[in-house]
C-alpha cells in the first residue's frame, strides 16, 4: 500500500508521485478551499488564540495562507532534504507559539493554557487541510472510491510526521479519521470567540488593496460551500438560493473544463517539478 512505500518514495520524496494523495493535492483548483480550511482552523479557540498572539495574519491574512501553501508544496513535492528542512521551520515557528486563552468558550475557561507543538491542536490544523482538500476536490472530480480514501489517508501520514505528529497519536485509517473529523464538527470543543469572528472577517475580506471586496465576495461563495453546514451556520456565512445557484455554475463550468486545461493549468509548479524529477529518476 502507498502508505508503506511514502518515507521510500523515488529520488528521496516523502510522498509517491504514483499515490492517490499527490493526485488530489495536485489540483490547482484546491485553492479554492483555503478559506475554508482557515475558518476550520480559527473555530478552535486555542488556535485562534494562537494565530492572533503570534502572527500578522490581521493585517496579512493572503500571506499566512501563502506561507502554508508553500510549506505544504516544499514537504509533499521536493526532495526529503527540502522536506525536512520545512518541517523544521514550522517546528522553529510553532516553538515560540504559546500563551492563555483570554475568552472563555462552553469547554476551555479563560486562562486556559496553549502551545502550537500541542498534539492536538496540530492534529486539528493537520485534519482541516486534509479534509478541505479531499472535499474540494470532490466537488469537481469523481470521488475517490473506498479503497482510493485509505490510500490517500495513509500516504498522508508522512506528511503528518514531519510536520509533528507522532503516528500513536493519528487516527489509524480513514474511516477513523472521518469519525473524528464529524465529532470536531459536532462536538462542544470548536465555538467562535470574538477573536475567532475579528480574524473570519479577514479571511472572507481581505485587508490589503489590490483585493477588491467583490473578489472577496466571490471567494465566499466557495468558502461557504466547502464548509460543513454547521460550521457555515456557526460564522454565519449566508448560503441562500443566489449563493447556491452560483456556486452550481462555478462547479459544473469547472468540471466541464478541467478535462481540457492543459497540464501546466490544473497542476502547481511544485507538483510539475517533483513529477518531472520522478520520471528522470525512473527513466
Amino acid at each position: 500500500m502507498g502508505a508503506e512505500r511514502s518515507d521510500f518514495a523515488v529520488d528521496g520524496m516523502l510522498v509517491d508521485p504514483a499515490g492517490v494523495y499527490w493526485r488530489v493535492n495536485r489540483e490547482s483548483f484546491l485553492l479554492l478551499g483555503g478559506g475554508a480550511a482557515l475558518l476550520l482552523q480559527l473555530a478552535h479557540p486555542l488556535v485562534a488564540a494562537g494565530v492572533s498572539d503570534h502572527s500578522g495574519f490581521r493585517e496579512e491574512p493572503v500571506r499566512r495562507l501563502y506561507r502554508t501553501i508553500r510549506t505544504m508544496q516544499d514537504i509533499i513535492y521536493e526532495n526529503r532534504t527540502t522536506a525536512l528542512e520545512a518541517s523544521r521551520r514550522v517546528k522553529r515557528v510553532h516553538a515560540a507559539v504559546k500563551g492563555t486563552l483570554r475568552e472563555a468558550t462552553p469547554v476551555f475557561p479563560a486562562g486556559t493554557p496553549y502551545r502550537a507543538s500541542d498534539p492536538d491542536l496540530l492534529l486539528w490544523v493537520y485534519t482541516t487541510l486534509l479534509a478541505t482538500a479531499l472535499t474540494t476536490y470532490e466537488e469537481f472530480l469523481p470521488p475517490l472510491n473506498t479503497r482510493e480514501q485509505e490510500q490517500f489517508y495513509q500516504e498522508s501520514k508522512a506528511v503528518a510526521r514531519v510536520l509533528g505528529l507522532k503516528e500513536s497519536e493519528l487516527p489509524p485509517n480513514f474511516t477513523a479519521f472521518q469519525n473524528y473529523f464529524n465529532d470536531m464538527i459536532s462536538g462542544p470543543i470548536l465555538s467562535l470567540t470574538p477573536t475567532a469572528r475579528a480574524l473570519a472577517e479577514n479571511v472572507i475580506h481581505p485587508p490589503i488593496s489590490w483585493f477588491p471586496r467583490v473578489a472577496g465576495d466571490a471567494l465566499s461563495v466557495a468558502t461557504a460551500a466547502l464548509l460543513p453546514g454547521q460550521i457555515r451556520d456557526l460564522y454565519g456565512l449566508r448560503w441562500g438560493p443566489r449563493r447556491r445557484f452560483a456556486w452550481r455554475l462555478l462547479r459544473r463550468s469547472l468540471k466541464e473544463t478541467l478535462p481540457f486545461m492543459p497540464n501546466v493549468v490544473r497542476a502547481g509548479r511544485h507538483a510539475r517539478r517533483g513529477e518531472r524529477r520522478a520520471r528522470m529518476a525512473v527513466a
